[in-house]
Formats: C-alpha cells, sequence, structure tokens
C-alpha cells in the first residue's frame, strides 16, 4: 500500500463508514454559536469519532483532542474561498491557497481538504479555481497525503433541488479526475448517483443547522443509504445540547446503520 492509501484507511478503518466532525465555520465565519471558543468546542467532541475537519490556524490550539492513540484523525482545510462567507454576501465564489500541504503536515495534519467551486458565472475564476485545486492536490501527492475534495457551489442551498443535483454530480466527478482521494459534498435528490459516478469515497455534508437532532440523523440514514461511506457534520453535530451524545447516535447511525429514531432514544436526545 502507498503512504496516501495507508493514510485514508485509517479514516475508514478499512470497509467501514467514517464520522467527521467540521469545526472549520470560523476560518470564513467567525465564531458562531456553540464555537466561540473553539478549544472548548473541540473538547466536547466524542472522542470515537473517526475525524475532525478544522482550520490550519486552529490545529495548535487544540491539538490535545488528537494526542494519543484512538484519538480522531485531524484534516486541515488548505485553501480559503469566499463562497463560505454567507454573511456578507459573497457570490463570486474566488479560492486562493490558505496553507500548503507541507506546512499542514508540519502542524500535523492526518489527512488535507481542497475544495474546489465551478459555475461561478466566470470561465476566468473558474479556471483559476480549478488551478489552485490542482496545485494544492499536486502537492499533497508528493507528500503520500490523501485530498478530500470538496465541491461547494455557489448559493448551493439556495438552488432547485434539480440544480444542485446537476452541478454536484458533474463537480465530484471533475474532482476525482484531478487527483481527489475522496469527495465531501452535498446530499441530493439522486445521491445514489453521485456516488455511483466517482471510484473514491464520498462524505455526505450536514449542511445547514436542521429543526431536530433526529431529523440530523435521518440525513445521515439517508447519504448512507445512497452509497456515501460516510458524513461530515459541522452544525448539526455542534449546535446541539450535548454534543457528544448526538454524536454517538450519529456514530451508531452511520457505522452500524442504527434506526435514528432508536439512536436518538439510546442516547437521549431531545429535540
Amino acid at each position: 500500500m502507498t503512504g496516501r492509501e495507508i493514510r485514508l484507511s485509517r479514516l475508514f478503518d478499512g470497509d467501514g463508514n467514517a464520522v467527521v466532525i467540521a469545526i472549520d465555520h470560523g476560518e470564513f465565519d467567525g465564531p458562531l454559536p456553540g464555537m466561540i471558543d473553539l478549544r472548548e468546542t473541540a473538547r466536547k467532541i466524542n472522542p470515537a469519532v473517526d475525524a475532525v475537519l478544522l482550520a490550519p490556524g486552529m490545529l495548535r490550539h487544540c491539538g490535545e483532542i488528537f494526542a494519543g492513540k484512538g484519538r480522531p484523525l485531524s484534516i486541515v482545510r488548505l485553501n480559503w474561498s469566499t463562497v463560505y462567507c454567507f454573511h456578507w454576501g459573497y457570490k463570486d465564489g474566488v479560492t486562493v491557497p490558505a496553507v500548503h500541504p507541507e506546512e499542514a503536515v508540519r502542524l500535523g495534519a492526518d489527512l488535507v481538504l481542497v475544495s474546489l467551486t465551478l459555475k461561478t458565472g466566470s470561465e476566468a475564476v473558474d479556471a483559476r479555481n480549478a488551478e489552485v485545486f490542482s496545485r494544492l492536490v499536486r502537492e499533497a501527492e508528493a507528500l503520500e497525503m490523501p485530498v478530500v475534495g470538496e465541491c461547494f457551489p455557489v448559493g448551493g442551498e439556495e438552488m432547485s433541488p434539480k440544480e444542485l443535483h446537476e452541478i454536484v454530480f458533474r463537480s465530484c466527478r471533475m474532482l476525482v479526475e484531478l487527483g481527489s482521494d475522496a469527495i465531501k459534498t452535498f446530499n441530493t435528490v439522486d445521491f445514489g448517483e453521485v456516488c455511483e459516478s466517482v471510484p473514491v469515497p464520498v462524505l455526505g455534508l450536514g449542511a445547514s443547522k436542521l429543526p431536530t437532532q433526529l431529523d440530523a440523523l435521518k440525513l445521515a440514514r439517508a447519504e448512507i443509504d445512497s452509497g456515501a461511506r460516510g458524513v461530515v457534520f459541522g452544525r448539526n453535530a455542534i449546535q446541539v445540547p450535548d454534543p457528544a451524545a448526538f454524536q454517538a447516535a450519529l456514530i451508531d447511525v452511520v457505522r452500524s446503520g442504527a434506526d435514528p429514531a432508536a439512536a436518538a432514544k439510546k442516547h437521549g436526545l431531545e429535540g
């Protein structure tokens, strides 16, 4: 096995499904409810999750959650994009490198994530975004570092279900063609088609905060049933009364195929 394959296999524990908790929102949104003190937020993460996605600058502040045998893996986001700056109303989807793979390795990263936004409305921006993505992937390849490629379209949550599926379906294949070892993206109306179209594991997003914790568990179950090899949940796994309990229920649903309602009851989730 190559170094990339060995590292990626740790995320999925062989043939299993992965639960990733995202706490990188502050890189684009600043402090959010439940993530004001990120070190405290990190301490509330269930240590049984497979990995935590975070910004490069926060790895040194939250490093304690990764230290020790059996702890989660760290996934560090490499590029910065205006597509995530919802609060400023940005719509152009311009992307730039924030940190390079070699620096991420020095910080302690186990894997890296690189996002790609296409169909921005500007051919020049799309081409530049693809260039940034490809360069970071090549640098990661040189270090045998696995890359989770993220498809995140401009205004994705405002699109019709058909429009969102079309861009996710096409973009995810492009991500793999450009070198991604895994994919992180939105659930769509035909998520199974997305999962079938790529030869790498797909991780489904939790996306916007859902009304109830049971709704979030049902989303995770739907993504797994469609062929996803795991989930990446942020707000839905953090902005809850007991993050560790919700994440334990999420693990049951994603890894063991538990019924969402049964998992919610088992772990005492309310609302």
